[in-house]
């Protein structure tokens, strides 16, 4: 059975590479974090500064040894910088073999196919290595581009969860998001093509 153990493996593409993040890429996630248009429907602290990132860095990396969180950033190739971070929220093997994918990128860099190869790269990870059989995600109701990010990754609409989550706004709901491994394989052989 799949162990992280503080382990965040590199995983290349062909415009993007999943690494660990480190404190030198505080700047650049706090860049991300804080950009108006990625952090609308995020559910993060308040990151005053890039030394708030870092200690997020810290925390993320801390969250894979204990096994509750397994988070890469993703570094653009052509241009050496950490652009967003994706990966598992959270996982369960006994007895579920599932997953939570979660995702930001900065908003400069939307609709260029960076964060669709890194959450490719991450879910063919989670079902090849981790070995999990159902990968969740979770949005704002009113983040429509997230809705349409995860159809377009295979993820089918299962439902609303009312008042799932609350922040400063007051409670929301949450659209539930889901990819089986099986669904996955037939979308993969496709992507790798």
């Amino acid at each position: 059975m799949y162990s992280c153990n503080g382990f965040i493996p590199d995983i290349a593409g062909a415009g993007v590479r999943l690494r660990k993040l480190t404190p030198g890429d505080a700047e650049d996630m706090h860049r991300c974090w804080t950009d108006e248009e990625t952090s609308r429907y995020l559910f993060l602290p308040s990151l005053a500064s890039a030394a708030d990132a870092e200690d997020l860095i810290l925390l993320l990396n801390e969250l894979s040894r204990t096994e509750d969180s397994l988070r890469w950033g993703v570094e653009r190739l052509d241009g050496g910088e950490v652009i967003g971070s994706c990966g598992f929220n959270s996982w369960q093997l006994q007895g579920a073999y599932r997953g939570e994918f979660g995702c930001e990128l900065a908003s400069p860099f939307w609709g260029r196919g960076y964060m669709g190869e890194a959450a490719a790269l991450a879910l063919d990870f989670g079902f090849r290595v981790m070995g999990l059989n159902r990968v969740e995600a979770f949005s704002d109701v009113r983040n429509t581009r997230a809705a349409a990010f995860f159809n377009s990754l295979g993820f089918a609409i299962e439902g609303t969860l009312r008042e799932y989550r609350h922040s400063a706004e007051g409670f929301m709901d949450v659209r539930v998001f889901a990819l089986l491994k099986r669904e996955w394989e037939g979308k993969a052989a496709n992507w790798r093509k």
